[in-house]
Order: C-alpha cells, then structure tokens, then sequence
C-alpha cells in the first residue's frame, strides 16, 4: 500500500507495479491516508457519505479493486520467496560441516599441547606463583609497617612529639603517593586518619606557638597592679614606661620557638597560625587592660581627692554611685587616671614588646631559610647534623643553642610539605616566606591598633572633663598619651593616625574651653571695671620681663617631665594652672553673667595684690615695658594674665600654636573693643555704675591701650615660635590689624582728651563777651587776671596735673600740644 499511493493519492511510478498503481488510482487517496480514523466524524462524512444511496456498492467495487490487484502481485513475488528459501538451506550445510572441522583442530591442538610443551607452561605457571607470593610478602611488610607507623604516630601525637609525628606522616604520605598502599581495603581511609593527625600536630603546635608568644596575662597583671599599687600611696613622680625583654628570656622565647616555628614550615600552617596568634594577642591584652582597669578603680576611687582638681561633672559622676565602668572612670582624678594610663601603658608594652621580639625571631628564621634555599637542595634548612647560618645575626650570639636545637632535629624534615620535592616551585617557597613575614609583621601592627583603641576608648570616655582640666594635669595626660603612641610606633613601625587625631582633636577642645573661659571672664571683669589705678604685684612685672626676653618661661612654668611631675613654681606665684582653674571656678558659678561688684572686687584682690593667702607680695606703681612704666587697672592685669597663660599653652602644646594665636587675636579684639564701649561710649556708667567718665578713667584707659599695644610684639614673637612659616603671613596680617586697632583706639582717647579741654574753653568763652564790656571801663581798675583766665587756666592746670600723673610725657606732650 505503501507503494501504491502517495500522500496526495498518486499511485507510485514503477514497472513492475505500474498495473497496480494505475487501478489504485480508482481508489480515492482519502483510504491511503496514515491519519485515516472513521472514528473522527469529518473523516467519516467524507468516505462515507450516508446520503449516497449506492454507498455500500462504490465501497465493495473499491474493496474488490484493491483484492484483485493485491493478489496479482503476490503471484508475481512468489517465485523469488522459494529461491531465497533453498539458499539459506544450503548455507546451513556449510556452516555443519565447518563447526566439524573446528572440532577435529581443536583436539589436534589438546593432543600437541600435552605432549611437547606442558612442563614449560608449569613452570611459567609456578614462576608466576612464587612471583606473586613474593610480592604478597612485601604488601604484607607493607601492611605491618603502615599498622606499626598508625599505631606510632598516635603514641607520638598524644605525647606531643610533633617532629616525630610529622615524620612518621610524611613516610605514610609517601607511600600513598607512589600507590604502594592502592587496593588495599584494610587502609582504606588512612587518608582521613592522615589528616586527623595532621590537624591534632597542628592544634598541638599552634597552641604551643600562642602559648610560648603570648605573654601571661595573669602574670603581666599581677606584676604590673603590684608595682602600681605601691606607687598609689605616694603622689606620681613620673612613669617609666621602658620596658626591655631579658636577654636571657630572648634566648628561651627563641629556644622555643625554633622547633614549633620549622615544624609548622612543615605544615605550611606557619601564616594561619601567625593569624590565630595575632588575635590571641590582641584578646589577651584587651583582657589584660580590662582587668587591670577594673582592679585599680576601687583602689584610685578610694585615694583622697583635691577638691580644686575635681569639676562640677566629675562631682556629679561620684555622687551617681559608680553605676558604670564610664561613671567611675569620670569619677577619677586626674592623677588617679594618669596612674591608670601608666598601668595600662606598662601591660601594652609587655605584650608589645615580646610581640617584636616574635616578629624577630620568625623574620631571623625566615632569612636563614631563604640563604638556604638552592635547587639542589631537598631540605632547606639543615641535613642531617647540620646547624643554621648565623653570620647574619647580629643581635644574638647563640650558635650553640641553635646547633643543638637543629641537630636533635630528625634527618628527614621536608620543609614546605608538598612543595619541596619539585624545586621548580621554589617561587611558592618564597611566597610562603612572604606570607609569613606579612603575618608576622601584621600580627605587631594590630596589637598596636587595638592597643590605640583601648587607650582612645578610654580618653574619648573623659572627653567632656580633659578640656577642664589644669594646664598641668592636661599636659600630663598629653605626654604620657604621646610617649605611649611613640612607644608603639616604634614597636609596630605604624602610624597611629586615630589615637593622634583624638589627643589633637581634646587638644583643640581644651583650648577652646580654656579661651570661652577666658573670654567670659575678662567679658565680666571689663564690666565690673571702676577703672581706677591699682599696685602691680612683682608676679605681673616678671610676666613682662620673660615675655620681653627670647628664652623664656612664662609664669615659671616647666614642662612636665618624668623626674618630676610638672610641679607648679617654687615661689607658688599664682600659676597658670591656678589663674585657670579660679577663672573656670568663677565663670561656672556665674556663667560670665551678674557677678557682683564685690565677688569682682575680692577677685581682683586676689588676681593682683595678694597671690597666695597670707602672703604679702612686692607691689609697684607701675609695670615696666621696655623702660616705660604703665600704669595699670585690674582688668589690664587680668589680661596679661591670661596672656602668658596663652603662651604657656602654646609652649606646651606646639602642635596648636596655629589656634592659640587666633584666640589671642581674638581675647585682645574684644578687650580693645569692649573698653572703647565702656570708656569712649561711657558704657561703664551703666554696667560698673560709675557716674561719669572724667579725665582720669580716660588717662587710665590710654594707659592699658598703649601697654597692650606695646605688649603685642613681644607676644607675637613669642607665640610664632612654634608656628610653621607657612601659616605665619595669615597669623601676622590678624595681628597687624590688632595692633592698629589698639593704636587708633589710643588715638581718639587722645583726641576725646583734648575735646573736653575744648568743650571747657567754649563754655568758659560763653561768658567772654561779659566780661568784654567791663574792660577799659571807668570802674575797671583791677589789675589782677579776669575771671575768664582764672577758669580756663585752673581747668587746664587740673587736666595737666590729672593726665600728667598718669600719661607718658610723650602722649601728654601730644595732648596739649
């Protein structure tokens, strides 16, 4: 049917079936279909239509076409099926009688095979038995010295014999590497059992490694709070701080070390346990400095505390209770926190500095392997009873120790396991070596960094109360914070720009503090001001005389050092520190607001007259500044206080040079302003309740002017010391404008001066013309002045006599010129 028809019907063109293709084409080509199903109802409407009435007739016609043909065709195919079917009976006989012949060779073969070469296939047969025993014998040595080695390796593991253990490993990793152990069940997972040992030797030796570096934190705290504790009952003179590793205990940590460090070369584990060490270190003196902090806290608290040292916050702190590790820290005094610092700065340096003494051993080591590394070389380091290099080692002369060391050191000891039997990797060697000398290294650089951070911790903790401090106790908290950062730089070799920019930024919030204090002060000092004359206590004249001279301390102060704990002066001449703090006392109780007239007056008694309680000290008329004496208010004294206690903070702070100078510029603007409102504006009638501004408070005024102008220099050149050249043009262009200010403010006192000696010779000639009309009279006989010339020359004498006590001739000439 296939044949017969194609899809669209037409019967397939071939001669031999050309008859039945040309009555197949009667059929319709729907019959031929592959898709024909009666079962779908368009395919039935189509082949069998039920309106035809001679349906079933045209189906039967179709049905007997296609029989007839079908039959012819099988009539015409049937003699080719008979010849086929004779052929494949003949080649039936001939594969029957092959298979026969097969079988006669083969018993050919049997009877050959029995007779000529039997003995020589038994003894190839028996040579390939003793061959296999052979070999069975030397798998069963094997079986027994791998059971031997397991059983070794686990007595050599729980005794803590690492260079054994990995000994034993490496021969094990041998022979599973040259497959000697391959399709052997029983040792089916001494891979695993490998790796379970390896990792035991690992844990073993990396704890020995952290427990050899690491410092005993017990010990360390216990050694240190000892030795602070016997210095608590003794006021602070000082901390020494250098701290140096015995150079028998550099001998010990380096014995030590040696074997643990080249078996974990071995390893290759020597930078994963670099890593472990570095953050077992940086926990343990986190611990370390916990501890200590909360050991010394009750002991510190306990000590007696300065009531002028203790500000109104750190009060408020200790009245709290204590409720936080941040309350009681606020709660300290400044030298019981500075004694807290010193133990803490004492345990950082412990760690620090066995931490260096690691980092140079691990890089001794490192360097000797790396001069021992060659091609030719299996084993880096030593051979069998070989020793380590130490022409380059300079800073230990242990030769001895080492060669002992090393040749207990067994023979086979292949460093860098895996990679040294191919010295084409000899790159990866020496980025292992790279690796361990950054691990080591930066082991040494987080200590510090975490080190830095407990140390800004606690400063950031005391941030509000540093800035209110003393100059004194500030500047010990500043030095002992740069000699700790200056410590660990040079342990660490690392800059520690944090730390740095948090004493610089409490710095620059200390003179702030120090400056709004000083403003408000001298803001309420100006406005209580009578502006009357008063002694110059000698303290004042040697401010001037230390500010005038190129080497100087202003107000007798020193820096503080280790040998003494910045003590103030001998003499107790109302120091910087003391001037601060009483400033600071002042202004907190009255916020630079309503100070009365006498809280003002005994403060200024006490600024000028009388520095220390029941001490009289030398007075003058007048301050002497440059071979000219001025005279002086109480604010001008205040003022040149606080001055030289601005010097002093720039001497002691250099770094901050730059801002103390703007603060003076700033303090000295609103100095020359306020006393222009006051005097020149008659302000002071209003705030200090005077009644009227006369001659002598302008004379007064002139004078404090003229000084501060003359004092400017001198302070300029002083305070640009320790400003960088850079900065300086900016600083003195301020400066300048200042110093001019103060020399017009001169100027038109000067000229308000000579306004009232006018004002009175217009009010005196107001009455001129009276008198005009007397003269050349008949009654004028009097020979003596008019009363016009007595007024004007008695008003102008007073004014002479007033200014001339006070006023420098060169100004009074200028006057009434």
């Amino acid at each position: 049917l296939a044949l017969a028809a194609s899809d669209d019907g037409a019967p397939a063109a071939a001669s031999p079936s050309s008859g039945l293709a040309a009555c197949l084409r009667e059929v319709p080509a729907l019959f031929f279909k592959e898709d024909f199903a009666l079962e779908e109802g368009a395919t039935f409407e189509a082949a069998c239509p039920l309106a035809e009435p001679a349906l079933q007739e045209r189906l039967g016609q179709h049905l007997d076409v296609v029989e007839a043909h079908l039959v012819q065709e099988i009539a015409r195919r049937s003699e080719s099926f008979y010849e086929a079917q004779g052929r494949l009976r003949g080649l039936d006989g001939e594969i029957v009688a092959a298979v026969g012949r097969i079988r006669e060779l083969r018993e050919v073969v049997r009877v050959l095979t029995g007779d000529l070469v039997g003995d020589a296939q038994q003894v190839q047969e028996l040579n390939a038995t003793r061959g296999n025993l052979v070999a069975l014998q030397e798998k069963l040595t094997i079986i027994l010295y791998v059971s031997q080695a397991l059983a070794a390796l686990k007595l050599l593991v729980l005794a803590a014999d690492c260079a054994g253990a990995l000994d034993v490993i490496d021969d094990l990793q041998n022979l599973i590497d040259t497959d000697e152990l391959a399709g052997l069940y029983c040792f089916r997972h001494i891979r695993d059992q490998l790796g379970t040992s390896l990792d035991s030797v690992n844990s073993i030796l990396s704890a020995e490694f952290v427990r050899a570096a690491v410092p005993d934190g017990k010990t360390v705290d216990a050694m240190v709070l000892s030795t602070v504790k016997r210095k608590t009952s003794t006021p602070l003179n000082g901390t020494e701080h250098e701290v140096n590793v015995d150079e028998e205990d550099g001998f010990i940590l380096r014995d030590r070390l040696l074997p643990l460090i080249i078996c974990l070369l071995r390893t290759d584990k020597v930078p994963a346990v670099l890593r472990m060490y570095r953050d077992t270190l940086i926990t343990v003196m986190k611990a370390s400095i916990k501890s200590t902090v909360a050991e010394m806290l009750p002991v510190l608290i306990s000590k007696p505390i300065d009531s002028d040292s203790v500000t109104g916050d750190r009060a408020a702190d200790s009245d709290a209770g204590g409720q936080s590790l941040a309350n009681k820290l606020r709660s300290l005094s400044s030298e019981g926190f500075v004694q807290l610092l010193s133990a803490i700065f004492s345990i950082v340096q412990v760690h620090l500095q066995q931490a260096a003494e690691v980092k140079k051993i691990v890089q001794w080591i490192m360097r000797n392997l790396d001069g021992n590394i060659s091609p030719d070389d299996r084993n880096p380091v030593v051979q069998h009873g070989g020793s380590v290099d130490l022409s380059q080692e300079k800073d230990y002369d242990v030769t001895s120790r080492v060669s002992n060391t090393v040749t207990r050191t067994p023979t086979k000891l292949p460093l860098f396991q895996g990679k040294t039997n191919d010295m084409s990797s000899i790159n990866s060697i020496k980025n292992i070596r790279a690796d361990v000398l950054r691990e080591s290294t930066e082991a040494v650089f987080a200590a510090c960094d975490a080190a830095h951070g407990r140390w800004a911790k606690l400063l950031g903790v005391r941030a509000a109360l540093h800035p209110k401090l003393r100059l004194q106790e500030f500047l010990i908290i500043y030095n002992i914070t740069e000699e700790f950062i200056a410590a660990t730089e040079k342990v660490g070799g690392r800059l520690g720009y944090n730390i740095r920019g948090i004493l610089q930024q409490q710095s620059k919030q200390f003179v702030e503090y120090q400056h709004s204090v000083r403003m408000a002060k001298i803001k309420a000092v100006l406005d209580q001001e009578t502006w009357i004359a008063v002694d110059v206590p000698e303290e004042f004249q040697a401010i001037v005389l230390s500010l005038s001279s190129t080497d100087f301390p202003v107000n007798g102060m020193e820096m503080p050092s280790n040998d003494n704990n910045s003590k103030l002066s001998e003499d107790g001449v109302s120091t910087s520190q003391e001037s601060a703090h009483s400033t600071e006392n002042n202004v907190e109780n009255s916020n630079g607001t309503s100070t009365t007239s006498n809280e003002n007056k005994v403060e200024s008694t006490s600024q000028t007259e009388n520095s220390v309680a029941g001490h009289v000290r030398p007075v003058a008329q007048t301050i002497v500044l440059g071979g000219v004496g001025y005279h002086m208010v109480n604010c001008g004294l205040i003022l040149l206080k606080m001055l030289s206690e601005y010097v002093d903070i720039s001497k002691c702070l250099p770094s901050l040079s730059f801002e103390v100078v703007q603060r003076v510029v700033e303090i000295l603007k609103h100095f020359n302003t306020r006393t222009c409102q006051l005097v020149l504006g008659a302000g002071a009638m209003q705030v200090s309740g005077l009644k009227s501004i006369t001659s002598k408070h302008l004379a007064l005024a002139s004078q404090i002017i003229s000084f501060v102008h003359s004092l400017i220099p001198d302070i300029r050149r002083v305070l640009f010391l320790k400003i960088p050249e850079a900065r300086k043009h900016l600083l003195m262009s301020e400066l300048d404008r200042v110093t001019q200010d103060y020399k017009v403010h001169r100027d038109e006192i000067h000229t308000k001066l000579v306004q009232i000696m006018r004002e009175r010779l217009l009010a005196n000639l107001r009455k001129l013309p009276q008198i005009v009309e007397s003269w050349n009279g008949p009654d004028d006989n009097d020979s003596q002045p008019s009363l016009f010339a007595k007024a004007v020359t008695k008003e102008v004498t007073y004014l002479h006599r007033i200014l001339s006590q006070i006023l420098l001739e060169v100004d009074l000439q200028a006057i009434f010129r």
